[in-house]
């Protein structure tokens, strides 16, 4: 294929509650033209495309032509080809996806996967790190606490940044003292499993906010969401909120420090999600990177591991046109992916 008939592409990170898209023009162009539909407003990915795609024709008028190429990140595990949103009524067939659009080739992976993609191609202005910033190379990682808890990891090879997906979130949490012990041994009492996303997400924000009162022998607190308890917190007009959130760095600090040593992630461990970069500098200010390097014998290890926090909320979106370029080795990609 050559290089102008690959182009134009189009790149979508598709969540729980909102669908951006973006369009990469041609070779060295950046992705550019970004929408954000919501989910509910739409049928399912390819109506909500045809939406994006119809309104970005008539902007452009006699220069528009249809996508030949495209890339879905999706919040959900992807695994042959039917494709159901976790948090989102939408389920799909990706081949039907594909015809539906008129597509050459469709790509969907996961959310998380594409975020890792994107990590060796991220700029200073999009990262902010408790101290240097990171070189990408060799192993990188990212952990997300969003709605739920986000874990994927890229490798450098030879031929190309290969994407490691997985489902580390529901990995099993483990405490670092006897105050952790303590909240685990309660969130247990309700639930049989306790993995990280257990209370290092969105739905785990309440759930991690209740427990703390329960084992200070305070009062239960009343229902709040993670976002008025990240709201409160950050604002410190809550004590038991801002508490909370620095429990929740602790714990996600050990968290991230064994990501970090279970894929050797020397070249950073990269922080995405909804959460932490609205917690501006109470994060910064947290044990979150104290408890990264609390690994005993494995502390100067860690020591040297950066784990900058992603400030760009778009950054999915790069690593699905990475994702498209991974096809397509012989298109030069060094602009491409990056956010217009």
């Amino acid at each position: 294929m050559s290089t102008g008939s690959a182009h134009p592409w189009l790149v979508a990170d598709i969540g729980g509650s909102n669908a951006r898209f973006g369009w990469v023009a041609g070779p060295g162009s950046a992705i550019a033209r970004i929408e954000t539909l919501a989910v509910a407003q739409h049928a399912g990915p390819a109506e909500a495309a045809h939406r994006y795609l119809a309104s970005l024709a008539g902007e452009l008028g006699d220069a528009y032509s249809p996508p030949r190429h495209a890339a879905l990140a999706v919040a959900t595990a992807v695994a042959g080809d039917q494709v159901s949103l976790t948090n989102s009524p939408w389920s799909f067939s990706c081949a039907a996806v594909r015809d539906r659009l008129g597509l050459e080739q469709l790509i969907v992976l996961n959310d998380f996967e594409a975020l890792a993609l994107s990590l060796p191609h991220l700029r200073a202005d999009q990262l902010r790190c408790h101290g240097a910033l990171p070189q990408a190379a060799g192993t990188l990682a990212v952990i997300g606490p969003g709605t739920g808890l986000g874990v994927a990891g890229v490798v450098q090879t030879a031929g190309g940044w290969v994407a490691l997906p997985g489902e580390g979130g529901h990995s099993t949490l483990a405490p670092a003292d006897d105050f952790e012990s303590e909240i685990l041994r309660w969130v247990r009492g309700r639930h049989e499993h306790v993995s990280a996303e257990r209370l290092l997400s969105g739905i785990g924000l309440p759930l991690l906010h209740e427990a703390l009162a329960a084992i200070e022998g305070r009062p239960p607190p009343p229902p709040s969401s993670a976002e008025q308890i990240v709201g409160a917190g950050v604002a410190d007009a809550d004590r038991e909120s801002r508490r909370t959130l620095l429990t929740f760095c602790a714990l996600l600090g050990g968290f991230a420090g064994s990501v970090a040593l279970t894929l050797g992630a020397r070249g950073g461990v990269y922080i995405g999600g909804g959460i932490v970069p609205r917690m501006a500098d109470l994060f910064f200010a947290s044990a979150f990177r104290d408890r990264f390097e609390a690994k005993g014998r494995l502390a100067p290890y860690l020591a040297q591991v950066p784990t900058p926090l992603i400030t760009d909320t778009l950054a999915a979106l790069a690593g699905a046109a990475a994702s498209i370029q991974g096809r397509l080795p012989a298109l030069p990609a060094a602009r491409a992916i990056e956010i217009a």
